[in-house]
């Protein structure tokens, strides 16, 4: 009867090992098991970001690049001379309160009112004093004329352009040559449309340009007629 019992007992199937070193064992594979996946995981995050940062640092390079370009093409603009500009030199610019006999109609410098006119994004649908808008010029204004000659379509496009445009103000002027006439402090171009391309570039060259006796002197708390 115990002969049965050992037989049975030596073949009775055998379990896992559950000793404390095997156990141990099983923790640490575990365990390491587990610091690869992290690490794993880590190295796909740290590509990943590199990957991210790559793209953001080329944009930025990128559009760096794109700002610069942008801006040295509007300082070329500015150096290069507007064809048709009409300039006078060494226009006096003394404060009077009487009216001046200017040489040029619209004038573009000379002796002026000591009030300005406000010439900031400003349209008038009379004519103003000389005097005033020529110390506007002196600040550093565009002053954009038209007379009976030029298109109702034309003075509408100038209107919506001056009002967005800081140091342009725009009047009526019926003594002058051209329908349309663009002065700015000692520089004056003519033309026919609204639509001629140098009406652009002479806002471009001429607001704040360097001719400006007086660059960022105020446009506005001046006199609106």
């Amino acid at each position: 009867m115990a002969s049965s019992k050992s037989k049975a007992k030596n073949s009775a199937p055998k379990g896992k090992n559950n000793s404390p070193k095997a156990r141990e064992a099983a923790r640490r594979a575990r365990v390491e098991e587990i610091r690869k996946a992290e690490q794993a995981r880590e190295r796909r995050m740290r590509l990943l970001t590199l990957g991210v940062t790559g793209v953001i640092l080329a944009g930025l390079v990128g559009g760096g690049w794109y700002l610069i370009d942008a801006a040295q093409e509007k300082e070329e603009a500015k150096a290069a001379p507007v064809q048709g500009v009409k300039s006078w030199s060494k226009l006096t610019q003394n404060h009077v309160t009487e009216k001046v006999d200017y040489k040029m109609s619209p004038p573009v410098g000379g002796d002026h009112n000591q009030v300005w006119v406000n010439c900031d994004k400003q349209v008038y649908t009379k004519a103003v004093p000389n005097e005033n808008a020529v110390h506007g010029l002196e600040h550093g204004a565009v002053w954009v004329t038209y007379n009976d000659k030029a298109a109702k379509a034309d003075v509408e496009s100038l209107t919506e352009l001056v009002k967005k445009t800081t140091y342009t103000f725009m009047s009526p002027y019926e003594d002058q040559s051209s329908p349309i006439v663009l002065s700015a402090w000692e520089h004056q171009l003519k033309v026919d449309k609204a639509s001629d391309p140098r009406v652009r570039k002479f806002l471009d060259k001429y607001v704040q340009g360097e001719q400006t006796p007086e660059p960022g002197a105020a446009c506005t708390g001046g006199m609106t007629p």
